[in-house]
């Protein structure tokens, strides 16, 4: 499995990145709207976790972009926001998102979208022998 993380705050980020990886992913970053399309149109990841605000643009933009492109439409698209406006939810998901998380990061909350979005279950790669 492949995952696109895409975050202006890079702690956030590697966090994110980091816990995936230990789940079995390859994950690709990108900390702004510009490195976000460009790393989902060439990689073309599993699934997508896209912040909201970044520089370069925002999230809504970008989900814009990946939802109208016929090479990233089918992608499954999960949103992290700390916004606490009401109307951001229906917002993204109008839009082709598939799941919106708010900050922080539920980690169980993350793996079971995951999960669900996926069909599969994210798990640790086993340990390399040698």
């Amino acid at each position: 499995m492949t995952a696109l993380v895409a975050d202006d705050d890079r702690v956030q980020t590697l966090m994110l990145a980091t816990r995936l990886k230990a789940k079995g992913f390859k994950v690709t970053v990108a900390y702004d709207a510009v490195q976000t399309w460009i790393a989902a149109i060439k990689t073309l990841p599993d699934v997508i976790i896209l912040d909201i605000q970044m520089p370069g643009g925002t999230g809504i933009a970008v989900l814009k972009q990946l939802k109208t492109s016929t090479k990233t439409s089918q992608i499954p698209v999960i949103i992290l926001s700390g916004s606490i406006d009401p109307e951001m939810v229906p917002r993204v998901k109008d839009l082709g998102a598939d799941e919106f998380l708010p900050k922080p990061v539920d980690l169980d909350e993350l793996y079971r979208t995951l999960s669900r979005l996926l069909g599969t279950t994210p798990q640790a790669p086993p340990p390399s022998g040698g």
